[in-house]
């Protein structure tokens, strides 16, 4: 029987098998003589041991697409990335990084500018500009006023979503309005499942459907980008890509060097200067390139 890891805690692992429900299981000994630890999102094979009781084994980890540190997640078809319009206003450096992120681990991104029944028509059209060659679908919602709600279900459907973004912004109250009906359909979460839920350090698939599934991500609330040469952070900004090749020197960083295709674009507002700040201000946290060093 095949299913998908929802949530890990304490040696066991929940396995959510369409049609079926949520079985209980415990990893095989294999896996840790393969050094191989199963992870939220994981598509696996159970055995069950008890069919009333919904007990079982977890005997296989199918071939994983991707694979996320911080936090430990698997097989993540896209991130939400969650920012509120107005109160509190965008931070948008630390957006960058979110998408920068999503980039780097070839991971879709869909941004998700929340709480536009309470920003200005100005500071919507501003966001609007400032990303609208990010590479992201851009999508303006109001829990409060559950406003485009259904075209951000139609976003998620058929698909394991990473909810990302800081606290504040209403990523709780999407979360409740998006997995209500099932909520109404099934019943409350398994009363497996409710000895961990108020453990906020675990990551959760929350099923808002029989195939889609979205992730409420703690570990994303503070993001860093040293963990790589600053040469490959020219490669996680999309407005960039149409301008490549067209500078004076190759390998070009965009930032003191003559003739630069992308700070012209800048100039010229093909790419918006807000977005080329960030680009500026991630650099000051990534590790020198190897040809700094010599």
């Amino acid at each position: 029987m095949q299913g998908k890891i929802i949530k890990g805690i304490a040696g066991f692992y929940y396995v959510h098998v369409a049609e079926s429900g949520i079985y209980e299981c415990k990893a095989k000994g294999i896996f840790r003589k393969e050094n191989k630890k199963p992870l939220v999102g994981d598509n696996v094979e159970i055995d069950v041991l008890d069919e009333k009781d919904m007990e079982g084994n977890l005997v296989r980890i199918l071939p994983r697409e991707n694979e996320l540190i911080r936090p430990a997640v698997a097989n993540v078809d896209q991130a939400l990335v969650v920012f509120a319009a107005a109160k509190p206003d965008p931070h948008l450096n630390l957006l960058d990084r979110f998408l920068v992120m999503m980039e780097r681990k070839d991971i879709p991104a869909v941004l998700c500018f929340n709480k536009k029944d309470i920003a200005d028509d100005p500071r919507l059209a501003d966001l609007k500009d400032i990303y609208r060659n990010c590479g992201c679908r851009i999508l303006f919602t109001s829990a409060e006023k559950k406003e485009n709600i259904r075209q951000l279900r139609e976003i998620l459907e058929g698909k394991t979503t990473t909810v990302a973004g800081p606290s504040g912004v209403g990523k709780t109250s999407l979360i409740n309005l998006l997995q209500s009906e099932i909520k109404m359909a099934t019943g409350s979460i398994s009363e497996k499942i409710e000895r961990g839920r108020h453990t906020t350090r675990h990551s959760e698939l929350i099923a808002i459907d029989e195939n889609s599934y979205i992730m409420d991500t703690p570990g994303f609330s503070s993001l860093y980008t040293n963990d790589f040469e600053k040469e490959e952070l020219k490669h996680c900004f999309p407005e960039f890509f149409p301008y490549e090749g067209q500078c004076r020197y190759n390998g070009c960083d965009h930032v003191h060097e003559p003739d630069c295709a992308v700070k012209a674009a800048v100039e010229s507002g093909e790419i918006h200067r807000a977005r080329y700040d960030s680009y500026l201000d991630c650099l000051l946290y990534t590790s020198p390139s190897p040809r700094d060093c010599s």
